[in-house]
C-alpha cells in the first residue's frame, strides 16, 4: 500500500484490513474526501430550527425514524453488508450510567455508518447528532434531519447562531437525551486506522456529566451470501459497544477533556484491533 499510514499501521493477528477505498490524506487527517451536490439553498443562522418542537417535526422524526432506520435501513445493512453487533450486554451492565442519556463515539468510514451505531445501541428517535451544515443542503438532508442530525454552524460566520445550537443541546441534554458524534469529523470510507480526534464529543462530556459509549466499526471479508448483495471488495461491518468512559467533572475542564479524548482513543484502538495506529490521539500533537 502506498499510503503512509496503512504502512505503519499494525493489527492483532486475523484482523481483516479492506483493500483502500481511496487514495487517503497523509498529511491533515480531517481533510475532506467527500463534495456532495447542493440542491437546497438553507441559510444556517440564528433563526434555524435547531430545537424544533413542531408538531409536524415530531411526527416526521417519529415515523421517519423507525420506519427508514430501524426496519428499512437495518434490513439494507444486514442484507448488504452483513452487519453484526457486538458488545450489547454493555448496555445491560451499565444500565444505570446509561439511564440519563450518554454520547455515543465511533470511527466515520461509511455513508451509512450513523445508522449502523444507532442500531446498535437501539437507539430511540430522540437522539440527537451534530453534523457537517453543508451536508443538509444535499439530496440526504430530509433523512439527517429524520435520524436526528442538527447542522453546526460556522462559529467564525455567526456567533448568535452558534449559541442558539448551544441552546439547543443545553435543552436536550435537560430531557436525558441521547447525543451521537463522529470525533474524526469527516468520513473516510472504509478507512481501517484511527484517525485523531477534535474535542467537541469530550467537550460536551464534561459539560453535561454525560457519560461517553465508544463504538468501533471494522471490517469482514465479503463471503458466502453476501457476494450477492454487494462486490468482492466492499468489506462486511461490524459494529462492537466498549464500556462507558465517566467524565471526572471535579477536574479542571481542559484537563479532563484531554483526558477523555485519550481514553476513548486509546480504548477504541484495541476495540479495532489495531496494536500499533499511525495517528495520535490528537492532531495539535503532530
Amino acid at each position: 500500500m502506498a499510503n503512509r499510514q496503512y504502512q505503519e499501521l499494525e493489527v492483532s493477528e486475523g484482523v481483516y484490513i479492506p483493500q483502500p477505498a481511496m487514495d487517503y490524506p497523509q498529511e491533515n487527517p480531517f481533510e475532506r474526501t467527500l463534495f456532495p451536490k447542493h440542491v437546497k439553498d438553507i441559510v444556517f443562522d440564528e433563526h434555524y430550527p435547531y430545537l424544533d418542537d413542531s408538531i409536524t417535526y415530531k411526527f416526521n422524526t417519529i415515523w421517519g425514524y423507525y420506519l427508514i432506520v430501524h426496519f428499512f435501513l437495518r434490513l439494507k445493512l444486514r442484507l448488504q453488508m452483513g452487519l453484526r453487533i457486538k458488545g450489547r450486554e454493555v448496555l445491560k451492565q451499565y444500565k444505570q450510567e446509561l439511564s440519563h442519556g450518554a454520547i455515543t463515539i465511533a470511527n466515520h468510514v461509511y455513508r451509512l455508518d450513523c445508522p449502523c451505531v444507532l442500531l446498535a445501541v437501539n437507539a430511540k428517535h430522540t437522539t440527537r447528532i451534530p453534523m457537517f451544515a453543508p451536508n443538509f443542503r444535499t439530496k440526504d438532508g430530509f433523512f439527517m434531519r429524520l435520524a436526528g442530525g442538527v447542522p453546526i454552524p460556522d462559529s467564525t460566520t455567526n456567533m448568535s447562531a452558534l449559541k442558539k445550537f448551544n441552546e439547543a443541546f443545553d435543552e436536550f441534554h435537560r430531557r436525558g437525551w441521547w447525543f451521537h458524534i463522529f470525533p474524526e469529523a469527516c468520513r473516510w470510507d472504509m478507512y481501517k486506522p484511527l484517525r485523531p480526534f477534535q474535542k467537541g464529543a469530550f467537550t460536551m462530556s464534561y459539560k453535561y456529566a454525560k457519560p461517553l459509549l465508544p463504538c468501533v466499526i471494522t471490517y469482514r471479508e465479503r463471503k458466502g451470501i453476501f457476494r450477492l448483495f454487494g462486490p468482492k471488495d466492499l468489506p462486511l461491518l461490524t459494529v462492537t459497544i466498549g464500556e462507558p468512559i465517566l467524565p471526572d467533572t471535579t477536574q479542571p475542564r481542559k484537563t479532563e477533556v484531554e483526558r477523555l479524548r485519550q481514553v476513548a482513543h486509546e480504548q477504541m484502538t484495541r476495540m479495532a484491533g489495531i496494536t500499533h495506529n499511525p495517528w495520535p490521539a490528537a492532531w495539535e500533537n503532530l
